[in-house]
């Protein structure tokens, strides 16, 4: 069993490329550009064209400038984005300022700013954006140039339309920047977690193959330990009882002896012959499960009863370390017991993990199993973590194909109850593939007879 701390997954500050941001300003560039020139030559509307045209010269040379300054691929700091994102904020509220303030069609353009930043930065620096915006609209409510309009008599607002056009606005930057954190948030959480599981899978493969590489091993040094051993004992015979050199030859062939019974055992750990290490019964499951939890002053209560035989099944790392990780969890929240019972009939087993704890609170129950639901432990040092524990445990557990079902226990019983269920069929097939796409069992390799 892996404790949940071992897969702290480090989460890097978010990053956006510098190109993507240089991208999205040419973008605001042209359509500025455009726009200033169907108003102004297309519909020949009256406009500070001068100053106008300086903010989105101004925006173009800054593009220019960190273009040369640096590489496109180049990662900007959140700092540093944020900086070029209150530009573009403070730039289209100039031209804003310029052409009507909020009484030009294009002031929800504030916007988009503050959703790049809630869709790949951190909070903070989202919320300072969309104060930075909604100080921005304000301004622009009571202070700005008329709005572009023929003739001599400009177009007026009335005070009540333009306050309902800054609630709007402010309205809307703040359920949408809501939103997009929120969903993009989530999604980062989700993908940093699925990475942290393909890492358990990873490890466990690779402990997996060393059972194949300890077999070629034992394959390859099985001829050169026979010709220690073939030396070893014709070497015995050419010195008299009482000689050292006989002595020191005589403990060379009881250690060369001894390697040749441990390289039968590694070789036997590939086997198909070897039944105690390729199946595993499910009270033999429950009790390595159940091992590496005790001794932290709760109790662990293994018990196993069914119709019919007990299920046996091939052993499979996901389910052992899922498993595991289930009952930690019990053994951190128990006052005094956790309990690990199997049932089973002809078509199903089931595992069911309780405790006589607290229990999960409304909140937490609603949202076990996603990603990132931390919660301190309170008798083990390594509870807490980022919460990953659980969600790579289900995970890994439903990918052998099994069902979780999370509730607390039936009063006057406390305490949070989680049953895992399996076909019966899927835990007893013979050639059962595992989590990790390939067969529990491998092709049996035979060691060359040493004598």
């Amino acid at each position: 069993m892996m404790d949940n701390t071992a897969f702290r997954v480090t989460r890097p500050s978010r990053r956006l490329r510098l190109d993507t941001l240089v991208r999205l300003r040419w973008l605001a560039v042209a359509g500025q550009t455009a726009a200033l020139l169907i108003v102004h030559i297309g519909l020949d509307y009256p406009l500070p064209v001068g100053l106008a045209f300086s903010l989105v010269a101004l925006s173009a040379w800054i593009n220019v400038f960190l273009k040369i300054r640096s590489p496109a691929a180049v990662r900007v700091s959140e700092k540093a984005a944020a900086l070029q994102l209150a530009y573009d904020i403070l730039q289209l509220s100039g031209l804003l300022y310029l052409t009507g303030g909020l009484g030009n069609p294009f002031a929800f353009l504030l916007l988009a700013p503050v959703m790049v930043s809630a869709t790949a930065l951190s909070a903070w620096y989202t919320l300072a954006l969309g104060a930075l915006a909604t100080f921005a609209a304000s301004f622009l409510t009571v202070s700005h140039f008329p709005l572009p309009w023929p003739g001599e008599v400009g177009f007026s607002q009335p005070p009540v339309y333009v306050i309902g056009v800054w609630l709007a606005l402010v309205l809307t930057l703040g359920f949408m920047s809501t939103y997009a954190f929120k969903v993009a948030d989530e999604g980062r959480k989700l993908a940093d977690a699925l990475a942290a599981t393909e890492l358990v899978l990873q490890n466990e493969q690779h402990l997996n193959a060393l059972d194949g590489l300890a077999t070629a091993a034992a394959h390859e040094l099985g001829t050169p330990l026979a010709t220690i051993l073939l030396a070893a004992k014709e070497m015995t015979d050419e010195f008299e009882d009482g000689d050292h050199r006989k002595d020191d030859i005589l403990l060379i062939r009881q250690q060369a002896e001894r390697c040749k019974a441990i390289l039968r055992r590694l070789t036997s750990l590939s086997s198909d012959e070897d039944s105690t290490y390729q199946r595993m019964s499910v009270s033999q499951l429950m009790e390595e499960v159940a091992d590496p939890h005790r001794g932290f002053g709760v109790e662990i209560v293994v018990e196993g009863a069914g119709d019919g035989p007990e299920p046996v099944g091939t052993r499979n790392a996901a389910i052992r370390y899922g498993l595991g990780n289930l009952l930690e969890n019990a053994v951190d929240f128990a006052n005094d017991k956790a309990e690990i019972l199997a049932q089973w009939d002809a078509r199903t087993l089931t595992i069911t993990i309780r405790d006589d704890g607290p229990g999960f609170t409304p909140d937490l129950l609603a949202r076990i199993g996603d990603p990132y639901v931390t919660r301190r432990g309170r008798n083990r040092e390594t509870g807490g973590g980022l919460g990953l524990g659980f969600f790579i445990a289900k995970t890994l557990l439903e990918r052998t194909g099994a069902k979780l079902f999370i509730e607390n226990r039936s009063p006057p019983a406390t305490g949070a109850s989680i049953r895992v269920t399996w076909p019966r069929a899927t835990i007893e097939a013979k050639e059962q593939v595992d989590a990790y796409g390939f067969s529990g069992h491998k092709q049996p390799q035979d060691l060359d007879n040493p004598t």
